[in-house]
């Protein structure tokens, strides 16, 4: 396999040098996936069917001149298309659209649309393919109530690994190594995947096969298995970094099935002869699960496209409390993550909308309150000034909590006639999500839509972090238009100056 090293160093040129032809054109990039995915780049395939699907709808957007708000419709039945398509899973593909893409601008004029898009991509997937799904199991049944609890404790060490996995791809997105000629970077990247698939072939390509044999059972060690998890997931980041083209579900896959039947492995011996528990494979079903719904933010996504990548019921119970649990503490200790795996923006964009800062769309806040003011006081300068939300901030600037017209209303139903005089301090929300001003819009975007937020409180970094502004839904999308626009009109302005032009 030594020629694999020099195979890649010869794509790399041609890899590096379609860039543009992978962003305006969808076959292109379907072309460079199927490369990639062929040469061994430890990827999936469901991420480039995605950006298809999404670049077909935004083109037919554009050609109908819908409204902004039916073009993002287009675009989530592209992509519920797409994944449906990639894993033969319409459910979850539909879910994925109107959790991912849509999130909060989910409405129900769009639910036949994408319904509609995510049949159309299963019926060609299983045209195709078949109806068969992607992983043949053994029957899984309950055996012991004990299992809940070491279901739970899997949820959590998914949600750990989730964590590294999810930085480590956002810190090495393509184009990290910038300082690197262009043409050298995918042959790096192959040269690397090359020889650790001598001494590891198992971490090779897409993986299915090795999953499969996880889930059918295979005797893996234990000690091998937690060998493949950081060689894999090192292989993935080293294929996304250098310019590869493909998608990030199928290695959460990997990832996930190799620690659930590792762990299984672990507590099955640990527990031997004191209480009787499934074996590894449905372990590595659950711990797939759980590691999709972190790294996706899509934990009803990776729940439904559990159950039909496995056709089996009886493992959704298990999987929800997994993905339950591993999605509350991944927002606990990693609150500022966004999804992976959709890329809908060609590669100069994704780096255009990445400069931007939060910084660049925040405003100064609103209206800010000290903690001993009434209720009542506070409900009449929000009408006064026709403003939607107050800052409760003390003397130190420091942010306490946020006022709404919603919490002033529960606190009528609350207190009664009594809540004109309730300190606002007393309550406003206190549990709140914050930005700083140097981080990425874009992340600050896609943490509103996974978690429903209209507007972000901007602080300062440090031990005792001040209030500087408010971030708001309406305003970030504001801004990213300008900045595109902008960004169209001066290349148009570079491309009409007879001083640009060359013979």
């Amino acid at each position: 396999m030594p020629w694999l090293g020099v195979c890649w160093w010869g794509l790399g040129s041609f890899l590096q040098r379609w860039p543009v032809l992978s962003s305006r054109y969808a076959l292109g990039r379907l072309g460079l996936a199927a490369l990639s995915l062929g040469m061994g780049a430890s990827l999936g395939p469901e991420g480039p069917s995605v950006d298809v699907g999404v670049h077909w709808g935004r083109t037919l957007a554009q050609g109908l001149r819908v409204s902004q708000e039916r073009s993002l419709v287009l675009q989530a039945a592209g992509a519920a298309a797409g994944l449906a398509a990639g894993f033969n899973a319409p459910i979850a593909g539909a879910f994925f659209a109107f959790e991912v893409v849509l999130g909060t601008t989910f409405t129900g004029s769009a639910v036949p649309i994408v319904l509609l898009a995510a049949v159309v991509g299963g019926w060609v997937a299983q045209a195709g393919l078949g109806a068969q799904p992607a992983f043949s199991l053994p029957p899984y049944e309950v055996r012991s109530a004990w299992e809940l609890p070491l279901y739970l404790g899997l949820g959590v060490l998914a949600s750990g690994l989730a964590v590294v996995y999810t930085a480590a791809v956002e810190g090495w997105k393509p184009g990290v190594l910038r300082g690197w000629p262009s043409w050298s970077q995918p042959a790096v990247g192959g040269a690397v995947i090359g020889l650790l698939a001598l001494v590891l072939p198992q971490t090779l390509g897409v993986g299915y096969e090795t999953i499969e044999a996880m889930l059918q059972n295979v005797e893996f060690s234990w000690g091998l298995l937690l060998t493949l998890i950081p060689v894999k997931l090192g292989l993935t980041v080293v294929s996304y970094a250098t310019g590869w083209v493909g998608g990030l579900f199928a290695p959460a896959l990997f990832l996930g099935a190799a620690l659930g039947s590792a762990y299984g492995q672990v507590v099955g011996k640990g527990l031997a002869g004191v209480v009787t528990i499934a074996d590894p494979p449905a372990y590595a079903m659950v711990g797939m699960a759980a590691l999709l719904a972190c790294s996706t933010r899509a934990p009803l996504t990776a729940i439904l496209l559990l159950f039909e990548l496995t056709r089996n019921y009886l493992i959704i119970l298990p999987a929800m409390a997994a993905v339950g649990l591993s999605i509350w503490l991944l927002d606990q200790v990693y609150p500022h993550g966004a999804p992976i795996g959709l890329h809908s923006l060609d590669r100069e964009e994704q780096r255009f909308m990445g400069d931007l800062r939060v910084a660049d769309a925040m405003i100064p806040p609103p209206l800010v309150v000290p903690p001993e003011r009434s209720l009542g006081k506070v409900a009449q300068m929000l009408m006064e000034r026709q403003q939607h939300t107050a800052l409760v901030v003390n003397g130190q600037q420091e942010l306490i909590g946020l006022l709404t017209p919603q919490d002033i209303q529960r606190a009528l139903r609350t207190h009664g006639v009594l809540w004109y005089s309730v300190p606002v301090g007393e309550w406003c929300t206190q549990e709140l999500q914050t930005v700083y001003p140097d981080q990425s819009l874009e992340q600050a975007r896609q943490r509103m839509l996974t978690r429903g937020l209209c507007q972000l409180p901007v602080v300062s970094r440090g031990a005792n972090p001040q209030v500087l502004g408010l971030l708001e839904k309406e305003r970030i999308e504001t801004i990213q238009k300008l900045a595109l626009t902008q960004r169209v009109l001066a290349h148009s302005v570079m491309s009409d100056d007879p001083a640009t032009v060359t013979t």
